[in-house]
């Protein structure tokens, strides 16, 4: 099953000050590409945030890679 949106991440000013978290948690999203970016991998932002799920993680990267390539496309 594919999530969306609803299902993987949210905003709410009564958590996190309104900063995208994945939803069911108060990890930010920008977490998961910080931890990418710094070289760790997708298993070890799993281990440091055990709730955050793997098919949440990859359903927001999977979002992240779609938007991408859907903007190089129209550009």
């Amino acid at each position: 099953m594919k999530l969306d949106l609803p299902h993987i991440c949210h905003s709410d000013p009564q958590i996190s000050g309104g900063t995208p978290v994945f939803v069911g948690t108060r990890v930010p999203v920008q977490s998961l590409f910080d931890y990418l970016e710094g070289g760790e991998t997708l298993g070890e932002f799993l281990d440091q945030f055990p709730s955050v799920s793997r098919e949440q993680a990859c359903a927001a990267l999977g979002m992240a890679r779609d938007s991408i390539v859907a903007r190089a496309r129209s550009a």
